[in-house]
């Protein structure tokens, strides 16, 4: 009797999102709750959240929240469809700006090719042509292009420094292009303080990042934004000192 007593105090609503039209589902959607449940809409656009006894539930997508929902007045909790007034259409700005980071990061390996496929030179060998054998010489001689550029430290350690701050911008850029202010407001609503902070704080790593998908992105962004809010409520905060 208690178990089922606590299961009607918690249980999960799903559903689709759609745009307006009720034909194409929205992705990458968050679905919120009052009691702190928290989803984010697939490429089909369903979504699973859990709710308790007097919550209410909203949709949150690109900056703009739909009205709240009380759950006790959802009929099919199994089934909560909801369109969006966005036109699905001009919604790939988020794909727009990929194409344009990949186009440009395409475009800087082309413009940089030179620096980008630079190599330490190598001590090689060359053979000599047998015009120019003579008896006791080695018919193996050193590549004189090759020495010279052995004694190029300075060239060559600039070209290196230069190679690696390239793929440092191009590793700074693709982060800042997938883990952004809009996405972390719209999936923690941190306030402008905190959320500089939190990024600074969670930054994730170019190795990191390209292990995850955009819900795993999503998931990474809010499990993260909890471990910053409690370690917050867990500083202790000093007197400000006065000289």
């Amino acid at each position: 009797m208690a178990q089922s007593y606590a299961q009607l105090q918690r249980w999960d609503i799903q559903g689709t999102v759609y745009d307006y039209t009720n034909k194409r589902p929205v992705e990458a959607v968050t679905v919120l709750s009052t009691s702190g449940g928290v989803a984010i809409t697939d490429t089909l656009g369903k979504y699973r959240v859990p709710v308790r006894q007097g919550d209410s539930i909203w949709f949150s997508y690109l900056g703009k929240n739909t009205m709240k929902y009380r759950v006790d007045t959802i009929e099919n909790t199994a089934a909560f469809e909801i369109a969006l007034h966005v036109d699905i259409h001009l919604l790939p700005e988020v794909r727009v700006r990929s194409s344009n980071y990949k186009f440009d990061s395409v475009q800087n390996r082309l413009d940089y090719a030179k620096i980008f496929n630079y190599r330490k030179p190598r001590l090689t060998t060359s053979s000599n042509p047998p015009s120019t054998y003579t008896p006791g010489s080695l018919t193996v001689g050193l590549d004189l292009d090759a020495i010279i550029d052995m004694f190029r430290v300075k060239k060559m350690r600039s070209m290196m420094a230069l190679q690696k701050r390239l793929l440092q911008q191009e590793q700074d850029k693709y982060i800042d292009h997938r883990f952004t202010k809009r996405l972390v407001r719209q999936l923690t609503n941190a306030d402008s303080t905190n959320v500089d902070i939190f990024m600074n704080t969670y930054r994730p790593s170019y190795e990191l990042l390209q292990l995850f998908n955009d819900l795993e992105l999503g998931y990474y962004i809010q499990q993260s934004y909890k471990n910053y809010i409690a370690t917050k409520r867990r500083r202790p905060v000093y007197p400000q000192l006065r000289f």
